[in-house]
């Protein structure tokens, strides 16, 4: 599974601030908070940063576009009718 969420990194944070005397269990305890924290945030309704930022360019695209629309229907509803 690829760490989408830097759970790897989360977890080995975690691990380094446990006192010196659990560094013993300090690999265990890696694996269970990489565990832990997979199973929580799988639960949640999340996205990637590149599927948020995909997101925005379509949205940031989509804006762009209904501008120009409204602006080009503005000039249609303002000119006079052809044929009148």
């Amino acid at each position: 599974m690829t760490d989408l969420f830097g759970i790897d990194a989360i977890a080995s944070r975690l691990a380094e601030s446990v006192p010196p005397a659990v560094r013993a269990v300090q690999k265990d305890l890696e694996t269970n908070f990489r565990a832990v924290l997979r199973a929580s945030l799988s639960k949640l309704d999340l996205v990637t940063r590149e599927e948020f930022d995909t997101q925005t360019r379509v949205l940031q695209r989509t804006r762009e576009r209904l501008a120009e629309l409204e602006a080009r229907l503005a000039l249609l509803e303002g000119a006079p009718a052809a044929g009148k």
